[in-house]
């Protein structure tokens, strides 16, 4: 077919093969679902809206609220059915999108559906941030940094995303921080942003609000960043429904840390007990997953597999050979992982 543009020919799909198992350990979801009384009062709240009328078009009234909870600039605030949603519209914006490699997929793929030019800079050895390599990549459009970092949860320190955020200020781009994953490491680079127009921030409700459904996540920037995102994405691009829902929770987000706390506990232990596996390697992890090395990702991942536990292979990625990626999930999700993964085998 000749009605779509050259560069989207052949494009491959998002790296994500959906497969059933009773301990599901494989999309970094929190493994708490939103609290009843909470739901209850978001469906309430669903019930009321006028079903037949068109969201605000920009959230406004969730800007605001946001705005007064972090004490954030309301025109410098972006809501969207997910940050992959503002990846997108960053990457569409972008003269061109400056990556590390491994990182998060979704923003090689949004610069390749934008056709906007890619670079790729690796991670150092033992997943370090290479640094001078790339200040010296960073010549302009935009630098996308997960921190905490997926997929190996290395954090990265906080005087090399200063460094950066200078180097974009001396060029004219944009340092986009992804804070995916900030809850569980107890991070917060807003101070950067507030300093630096050069400098923006991405968030989620999807991992420790226990949104993963609802899709949602918001942009924290300049009035002159937010601007532009909010002219790429379509009007209207909140729904209504997912607008009633975030209201609650901004109202309500203490359950937040209860969440956080209970996965990093998790996290901890699994970690501890996996240092003493024979054959497999845990990296220690800034987020709500770990990283695992074995000796062969392929063999592990069904092994896991055929005893009900689902995780996510990471071993097509480079510098990740043999790794596998899995979720923390409950106290006794994690138990069927451990009790799994010391039953592996190889031949």
């Amino acid at each position: 077919m000749r009605a779509f543009k050259a560069h989207l020919r052949g494009l491959a799909p998002y790296p994500y093969k959906r497969e059933e198992a009773p301990v599901k350990l494989d999309q970094n979801e929190s493994p708490f679902d939103l609290p009843e009384v909470l739901k209850e009062e978001a469906l309430k709240r669903l019930r009321a809206l006028p079903w037949n009328r068109y969201p605000e078009i920009h959230a406004e009234t969730l800007r605001k609220r946001l705005a007064a909870l972090l004490n954030w600039p309301e025109e410098g605030i972006v809501f969207a059915p997910g940050s992959n949603l503002l990846i997108l519209a960053l990457a569409l914006a972008a003269e061109e999108v400056l990556d590390l490699s491994p990182s998060f997929p979704h923003y090689a793929h949004a610069a390749k559906v934008a056709g906007t030019p890619y670079r790729a800079v690796p991670l150092g050895e033992g997943f370090a941030l290479p640094l001078e390599e790339l200040l010296r990549a960073f010549r302009g459009g935009l630098l996308f940094l997960p921190n905490p970092h997926a997929p190996t949860g290395t954090l990265f320190p906080e005087e090399a995303l200063r460094a950066l955020a200078e180097r974009a200020r001396e060029v004219g781009g944009l340092l986009v921080v992804d804070e995916a994953y900030r809850e569980f490491a107890g991070t917060d680079f807003s101070h950067l942003a507030r300093e630096n127009p050069h400098v923006a921030l991405l968030r989620t409700f999807s991992k420790a609000f226990s949104l993963g459904g609802v899709r949602a996540g918001y942009l924290l920037g300049s009035p002159e960043v937010a601007a532009v995102v909010r002219e790429v994405l379509p009007p209207f691009v909140l729904p209504a429904h997912t607008g009633a829902i975030l209201e609650v929770i901004l109202e309500n987000p203490g359950y937040v840390e209860k969440v956080v706390g209970e996965v990093v506990a998790q996290r901890e232990r699994v970690y501890r007990e996996l240092l003493a596996h024979p054959t497999w390697r845990p990296y220690p992890s800034h987020t709500n997953f770990l990283l695992v090395r074995t000796p062969d990702a392929e063999e592990a991942f069904r092994h896991l597999l055929s005893q009900g536990v689902l995780v996510r292979r990471q071993d097509r990625y480079p510098g990740l050979e043999g790794c596998l990626r899995v979720t923390v999930g409950l106290k006794e999700e994690m138990d069927a992982f451990l009790r799994a993964a010391f039953g592996v085998a190889y031949a």
